[in-house]
């Protein structure tokens, strides 16, 4: 008896590995997701190109891994999509579908809508695209106890230009520096959109918040006051800083405008508020420091004559170096904060298009 029991136990041995049971565990698995086909959620572009004002598609198509159709049949379809913050801490709602209802949330309201150009289409489309738009977007598609996402990175042609204040350098809190980037026609630039400025040449030795709350700048030329003539170039990261307390500059972000951004021709020099009035009654008005440079890094405005900003700044553009119009770098000369009462300068002005 204990010799029939030996050899049974040694056959189910040998019969474990054998080559046949191995196709046996492949049906066996397969058996179990044709009963519940997995659902898989695919963006055909990870990043998406586009500028303020216009109109672009996020991409997202969903399938069944074991089958060609969209659905089952058996459940609804919900599709979600939500922007992640910049600090991943939180997801902000942008617009859901299930069957007949759609829902959009806050500024995107009127402006979101799926594309549908077939049975497993959630592509996002966005129109008239505001600099708050920049950023990473979930899809996320539910059908019954199943669900999958993929992400979608929207970039905007625009330029990052440091911001400080009239007061002087390090003078802005996190809130405060988010209202300055409003106030110039701007938004607070992110880590990402530093990081390529940084790539295309930009170099600024003082830190500025970025939009994820930490404090950041970027070195093309190291030397002595920005880290030592030694140190590698790169953006420099000094870490997260209390948003209520700390103090710093900014850098800001902006795009493409709707409207003429110009050098104002006048008779004569302008006092600041002199300034503000020749614009109003040019039928527009002071342009705002992101307007000049929107002009200068898109449209290649050059012009060599300084003139007053909205927030009482003195600059001009220069896109074609030459003596005496900064003749080592294609740049925005900053003259200064200048005497708002006595100091005489020309100005530029913005008209909006209707």
């Amino acid at each position: 008896m204990k010799s029939l029991l030996f050899l049974v136990l040694i056959s189910v041995c040998w019969a474990e590995p054998h080559p046949d049971n191995s196709s046996l565990e492949h049906e066996r698995i397969i058996h179990i997701q044709e009963n519940g086909p997995r659902l898989l959620v695919v963006a055909e572009q990870a990043k998406i190109f586009s500028h303020r004002g216009g109109n672009v598609t996020l991409p997202c198509k969903f399938y069944h891994e074991h089958t060609s159709t969209a659905g089952s049949g058996t459940h609804k379809i919900r599709v979600k999509w939500t922007k992640l913050t910049s600090d991943y801490l939180k997801e902000v709602d942008v617009f859901v579908a299930m069957g007949h209802h759609r829902k959009s949330y806050g500024s995107y309201q009127g402006r979101v809508f799926l594309r549908e150009s077939s049975e497993n289409d959630a592509s996002l489309i966005i129109t008239n695209i505001i600099l708050e738009d920049y950023g990473r977007y979930k899809c996320e598609v539910i059908e019954g106890l199943e669900d999958d996402t993929a992400v979608v990175a929207l970039n905007l042609e625009g330029v990052v230009f440091p911001y400080s204040p009239r007061l002087g350098r390090y003078n802005l809190n996190f809130h405060e520096a988010q209202r300055a980037c409003l106030d110039q026609d701007s938004v607070i630039a992110s880590f990402d959109q530093l990081y390529d400025a940084w790539r295309s040449g930009l170099d600024w030795c003082n830190a500025g918040w970025l939009s994820d709350g930490s404090v950041q700048y970027p070195i093309t030329k190291p030397r002595e006051p920005c880290g030592g003539k030694n140190t590698v170039p790169g953006v420099r990261n000094y870490g997260f800083w209390d948003k209520d307390k700390s103090r710093y500059d900014v850098f800001c972000f902006t795009s493409n405008f709707n409207g003429r951004f110009y050098y104002l021709i006048h008779p004569t020099k302008l006092t600041y508020d002199e300034a503000v009035q020749a614009c109003s009654k040019d039928g527009a008005q002071i342009a705002k420091v992101g307007q000049i440079f929107a002009a200068w890094k898109l449209l290649g405005y050059d012009r060599c004559d300084a003139g007053w900003l909205a927030d009482g700044s003195v600059r001009y553009p220069i896109s074609r170096p030459r003596k005496r119009c900064s003749p080592n770098e294609a740049a925005v000369r900053f003259v200064g904060f200048p005497d708002k009462k006595h100091k005489l300068y020309g100005v530029y002005c913005f008209r909006a298009y209707n």
